[in-house]
C-alpha cells in the first residue's frame, strides 16, 4: 500500500527520505518559508496517513481536518509544537527520535559553556571591531560543578565530556531517582537540592506544564554567585526577564542559549544587548549527522507504525492511545 507522508519542512535528510521513497510512499512538503496556516490548508486539502513533524506548529485543527491521519512523528524530541492533546484525542500516537540528536546537542552544550567561561564569543567580536581586548578574567571548569536537569541520552553525554575535564556532576532526573546510570554522578532529589551545587547549570528537559518557567528568580537566588547558565532544551523552561535581570545584576557570570522564548528573537530583546550572553538559533541538534539519524528514525516511527512494526514504547510520548500496548509493543 502506497502512504502519503507529509513532512513540516521544505525537505528531509536524503536518509530519511530514502526510506519512505523506497517504501512507496508519496511524500509532500511544506514550501520554504511555510508557517502553521500552511500546514493546516495542507492537512484539511490531503489524505495524510502520516506526519512527520520539524518546528512548525501542528495545530489541533490541523490534526482534526484530516481523518485520514494515523500517526506523528517528532523530527527530534520535543514535540511543544506539537498538538498532543488533540492528537490523543484520536488515538493518534505521536513518536519521537531520542539520541539521534543528542551527541550534536551534547557537543553544542559544552560549546556554549567554553564560550560563556572565557568570553571566547566577546573577544572574537572585539577583535572583529578592531579592539585587541584581552579577558583574563575567564573561569576555569576543572574542579568546578556542573548540574544537570535532566539526566537522559545529551545530559549523559555532556557529564561524560566534563568529567573528562576534572569536573564535578551533580544531576537530577525523576526518573533515575538516586541511582545514576553512569559512574562518577551525583543524584540529588529536587532541583532545589541542585540549584547551591551548580557552577554551572544546563538544561536536558522537554517543556510541559512541570518546566514551564523552571529556572525562575528564585532558582537563580539559590545557584552560587557567578554561574553559568546552558540551555540548549526549549527557551521556555526559562524565566526570560528573571534571566536577565540576573545577568544584568551580576548574580550570573553568563549564558549561553541555543534557545529564547521566542524564536526568531525578537531584535528588542534585552539579551541581545549583554555581553555576557551568547547566543545561537535552535541549532544544536541540527548538524548533518543529528538530521540524517532524526530522517531515518523518524521516517521508520511513521513506516513501522502504518506497517503494523511500531517503534518499541519509550519512543511514543502517549503511549495511551495504543489500542493495545502487548499487541503493539513486545517487551524490550
Amino acid at each position: 500500500m502506497a502512504y502519503t507522508i507529509f513532512i513540516t519542512a521544505s525537505a528531509l535528510h536524503p536518509k530519511g527520505a530514502s526510506v519512505l521513497e523506497a517504501a512507496g510512499c508519496r511524500l509532500i512538503y511544506l514550501d520554504a518559508g511555510g508557517g502553521e496556516a500552511a500546514v493546516d490548508h495542507i492537512m484539511a486539502a490531503n489524505q495524510i496517513d502520516a506526519v512527520i513533524s520539524r518546528t512548525v506548529t501542528l495545530s489541533a485543527r490541523a490534526i482534526a481536518s484530516c481523518p485520514s491521519l494515523k500517526v506523528i512523528s517528532k523530527h527530534g524530541v520535543g514535540v511543544s509544537n506539537i498538538d498532543v492533546a488533540a492528537a490523543t484525542a484520536r488515538n493518534i500516537p505521536v513518536f519521537v527520535t531520542p539520541g539521534a540528536n543528542a551527541q550534536s546537542v551534547a557537543e553544542m552544550a559544552l560549546g556554549l559553556m567554553l564560550a560563556c567561561a572565557r568570553k571566547i564569543a566577546w573577544m572574537d567580536a572585539e577583535i572583529k571591531d578592531g579592539r585587541w581586548s584581552r579577558a583574563q578574567d575567564g573561569l576555569e571548569l576543572s574542579g568546578r560543578t556542573l548540574g544537570l536537569v535532566g539526566f537522559g541520552q545529551i545530559g549523559q553525554r555532556l557529564a561524560k565530556a566534563c568529567l573528562a575535564l576534572g569536573m564535578n556532576v551533580a544531576a537530577y532526573d525523576p526518573g533515575y531517582g538516586s541511582v545514576a546510570p553512569m559512574d562518577g554522578i551525583y543524584m540529588v532529589g529536587s532541583v532545589d537540592e541542585l540549584l547551591p551545587v551548580c557552577d554551572v547549570l544546563s538544561l536536558h528537559v522537554p517543556l510541559n506544564a512541570h518546566t514551564r518557567g523552571l529556572i525562575d528568580a528564585g532558582a537563580f537566588a539559590k545557584l552560587p554567585d557567578q554561574a553559568i547558565l546552558i540551555n540548549t532544551a526549549r527557551g521556555e523552561v526559562v524565566d526570560e526577564a528573571a534571566l536577565i535581570s540576573a545577568l544584568k545584576g551580576g548574580r550570573l557570570f553568563a549564558a549561553g542559549l541555543d534557545t529564547t522564548a521566542d524564536e526568531p528573537i525578537l531584535p528588542d530583546n534585552e539579551l541581545l544587548k549583554l555581553a555576557n550572553v551568547v547566543l545561537t538559533p535552535h541549532v544544536g541538534g541540527s548538524t548533518p549527522a543529528a538530521l540524517a539519524e532524526m530522517a531515518k528514525s523518524a521516517a521508520e516511527n511513521v513506516l513501522g507504525f502504518l506497517k503494523g512494526e511500531p517503534p518499541p514504547k519509550s519512543a511514543c510520548v502517549n503511549p495511551e492511545t495504543i489500542p493495545s500496548i502487548k499487541e503493539y509493543f513486545h517487551e524490550r
